[in-house]
């Protein structure tokens, strides 16, 4: 074994152009598979995070059948709709904690002279216990019959730095969709969440809100139960409270953020692969360059091979000389790509500071293991040509 590096070693070093040119293409699919993986690979953890800072322990009902209908309540009033007597109703289910009917549409908020079109969320004051953040000035708005309308306003920090500059909201008016409402509360940064700018928010009581609006359902109805390990049996138990209360219909849809996070970590798992299929080809051209190489390699040294058949040496020690040769070019090259991919995610993540750019040690690995492979994979037809020379014939070659 220390013969047969050696042997390829210096090879290597005596045809040094050739050999960074095979090195050339190996590296730069490593280094493609890499970058590509990483980002899919950093996309997927960021998503996750997005989905869970709100917890696990969390169902989602929409109204309209998703297998029926395609996007739950895509088709609106062909379905029977959720209310918010719907959503009182799940309170007395057992292993439920907090229901939080929700509205949503967008509208100007104004406070004086100053105005803004932002979401309007239409929630219950247990909105701080489902998104697991709160106000950081004031409060929401005193807990009672979600059916009845009330005044109060709760805004997000940058909706109020824009409407009230330095001032304090607290105890001020703003107008939203034309309603008056008193700001009772600013909400604690938060940052953006799946695309919502969560600082840029008004939120009123729901009535308040279908009021506002002209709305009589609810788009959705989230609500937080126990334990994990209660999952099965409280959305069992959600589905048949609400199908009793629609007619024996199950017209309507339970998603579990479990079940979210496991569709979404399927689908990133196909993405990354495609992708990183798709930098492959770069590695398959990096195995034809090492192929091509080596083929001619194995003609230019003929009465090397011959020589060396005559002082003894085997098939097996000729065709194992030409296949270490091809596996040190696509180590090196596996080597060199491995440091361009995590330099080039290394560069990304400071010049582009919210792409997620995530490396497992595992997807290190399966690069240097690959590279490896193809290169072996390449040798292998030079390796057994040079192997089957004769050895007299090969001694007499120019």
């Amino acid at each position: 074994m220390g013969d047969l590096v050696r042997l390829a070693a210096g090879t290597l070093r005596a045809h040094r152009l050739r050999s960074f040119l095979s090195m050339l293409g190996i590296a730069i699919g490593v280094a493609a598979v890499i970058l590509l993986t990483s980002i899919g690979e950093g996309t997927r953890l960021y998503m996750v995070g997005q989905f869970t800072q709100f917890g696990t322990n969390i169902l989602a009902i929409n109204p309209g059948k998703a297998k029926t209908l395609g996007i739950p309540g895509i088709l609106g009033g062909t379905t029977r709709k959720l209310t918010i007597d719907d959503a009182e109703a799940l309170f007395r289910v057992p292993g439920v904690e907090t229901v939080v009917p929700v509205v949503m549409a967008n509208a100007r908020v104004e406070a004086g002279e100053r105005g803004r079109s932002v979401t309007v969320l239409g929630v219950t004051p247990d909105l701080p216990v489902l998104y697991r953040f709160g106000a950081r000035q004031g409060s929401f708005w005193p807990a009672g019959d979600p059916r009845r309308a009330a005044p109060y306003a709760v805004i997000g920090p940058k909706l109020a730095r824009e409407l009230f500059g330095d001032r304090s909201a607290l105890g001020e008016f703003v107008r939203v969709a034309g309603g008056r409402f008193r700001v009772v509360g600013v909400m604690e940064p938060k940052g953006e969440m799946m695309g919502f700018d969560m600082d840029d928010i008004a939120y009123v009581p729901v009535a308040s809100a279908m009021d506002l609006f002209g709305l009589d359902e609810l788009m959705e109805i989230d609500i937080i139960y126990s334990s994990a390990r209660d999952a099965a049996h409280v959305e069992a138990e959600v589905k048949r409270v609400l199908a009793v209360r629609h007619g024996g219909t199950e017209d309507f849809t339970v998603t579990s953020q479990e079940a979210m996070l496991d569709l979404f970590g399927q689908v990133m798992d196909v993405v990354t692969m495609a992708v990183g299929a798709i930098a492959g080809i770069s590695l398959l051209v990096g195995a034809t360059g090492i192929l091509t190489m080596m083929w001619i390699a194995v003609g230019e040294r003929t009465s090397e091979i011959g020589l060396v058949r005559a002082l003894g040496a085997t098939r097996g020690q000729v065709q194992a000389l030409f296949l270490a040769e091809a596996a040190a070019l696509a180590t090196l090259g596996g080597i060199a790509g491995l440091a361009l991919g995590l330099g080039a995610g290394a560069t990304l993540r400071l010049l582009v500071p919210g792409l997620p750019v995530e490396t497992p040690v595992r997807f290190v690995l399966a690069g240097l293991a690959v590279s490896v492979l193809t290169g072996l994979v390449a040798g292998v037809a030079p390796a057994r040509r040079a192997a089957s020379l004769d050895p007299i014939e090969a001694l007499r070659a120019e």
